[in-house]
């Protein structure tokens, strides 16, 4: 079952981080605008703020099994339809519904790992979880750039896959072919799940979701807002990145999205995975304010390298980014729920609406990207990333993290 809840980790990566490389190749194909591309990031993103509450309440009535078995459903149903009939519009709505289907499934399969693996084991699952992930991540884009190289050169030996996918896919729009091979690891998951035997599942006190009237009592809190706003500006300035920097290095300096731009992309999630590993051992030295302080600066410099160096600087400048960022979200979240004594699981269920800041800030990105240039939208990101330095100056949690402390009389003697 660990194991299972591990895989699903891998799904929800591929899926979610696909649209990062391919945003390019709908602003060509399908003749649309910054703002108009930055609305599929939108459609996506705003899913989980509209479904993370809902789905809590779902997976509270009828368990994590038929949650997980929906989730997936509309996972497959939205590749499929957009795989089947690609469009622009239908990319706007098979987005929301995949969207929604990664919302559930993230709802569902964290207390699923809790009771499967044990609570002793449940930090480290957990970190071992968002390693999948990032593995994932780094992995998404490599597989959209093979497909679309593969397809779009008709000198190579085609594989069964490759003239299975050829004779699916618009010979015009290669990287639609993306969709089809998400739509079959959805369905395999789906079928995995539903012949799965899951264990019964006990909320632990203050894991639960909540009553309106505990949701309510939060909102009036100033300490819940603030942190709302740093997951918020956390998800907008890595989706926000990720999801623009491919078209950057293509406007800007004349890179290639199908190779240069999705291997940027590939490496911004490569060096936040291994970000996450350093972060295990630098949390055990430093107090995570300090270092959040440390992260968010280094990013502010890095985007300043990416969006005004040359071209070489802003092709490592980029992926950069991503190894700066990959502390925050852990240590943003760990402060929020160490600054309130309850209410935790209601409490996630807010800050999970936060995701949402992955949606809007994309969208503004673009906007401003139509107007002033992209250069001009991602400039917005030294707003949010200046909001999460700070946080490490203005948190005041009722617990720390625990680091390694040395002291004189603990200190070995050396004779």
């Amino acid at each position: 079952m660990v194991g299972l809840v591990f895989l699903t980790f891998v799904v929800i990566s591929l899926l979610t981080n696909i649209m990062g490389p391919i945003i390019p190749d709908i602003i060509r194909d399908f003749h649309v605008s910054l703002s108009a591309a930055g609305f599929l990031v939108f459609s996506f993103f705003i899913a989980y703020g509209i479904t993370s509450i809902p789905s809590g309440l779902l997976v509270e009535s009828f368990g994590e099994k038929p949650v997980m078995i929906l989730s997936l459903a509309a996972a497959v149903a939205g590749a499929l339809s957009f795989a089947l009939s690609p469009s622009y519009w239908v990319a706007v709505v098979s987005l929301f519904i995949i969207g929604a289907g990664m919302a559930m499934l993230q709802v569902a399969i964290n207390p699923l790992l809790r009771a499967a693996g044990g609570e002793e084991h449940f930090a480290f699952n957990e970190v071992l979880a968002q390693l999948l992930f990032g593995v994932a991540s780094f992995l998404s884009p490599l597989i959209y750039s093979s497909m679309v190289l593969r397809l779009g050169d008709h000198r190579t030996t085609d594989g069964n896959l490759t003239r299975l996918l050829r004779r699916l896919t618009p010979p015009s729009l290669p990287w639609v072919s993306v969709y089809w091979i998400l739509a079959v690891f959805a369905l395999s998951m789906l079928v995995v799940v539903g012949f799965s035997k899951f264990p019964r599942v006990q909320p632990i006190e203050g894991e639960r979701p909540g009553t309106w009237q505990i949701y309510r009592g939060l909102l009036t809190r100033p300490v819940v807002w603030f942190y709302f706003y740093a997951i918020f500006s956390y998800v907008g300035c890595e989706q926000g990145t990720a999801n623009w920097l491919s078209q950057f290095l293509s406007q800007y300096h004349g890179y290639d999205p199908h190779t240069t731009g999705a291997q940027a992309v590939s490496w911004f999630w490569g060096l936040m995975t291994l970000g996450c590993l350093a972060g295990v051992v630098l949390l055990k030295l430093f107090d995570s304010r300090r270092l959040v302080m440390v992260a968010a600066g280094g990013a502010l410099v890095a985007l300043s390298f990416a969006l005004f160096g040359g071209a070489r600087v802003s092709l490592a400048a980029f992926p950069a980014i991503g190894l700066c960022c990959s502390v925050m979200w852990p240590i943003v979240i760990s402060l929020a729920l160490n600054s309130v004594s309850e209410h935790h699981g209601s409490f996630t269920g807010i800050l999970a609406t936060g995701i949402t800041g992955g949606a809007i800030l994309t969208v503004v990105i673009g906007r401003i990207g139509d107007a002033a240039g992209l250069r001009a939208g991602l400039s917005l990101l030294y707003i949010n990333f200046s909001f999460i330095f700070c946080v490490g100056l203005r948190a005041r949690p009722l617990i720390n993290n625990a680091t390694l402390q040395i002291t004189r009389a603990e200190a070995p003697t050396i004779v």
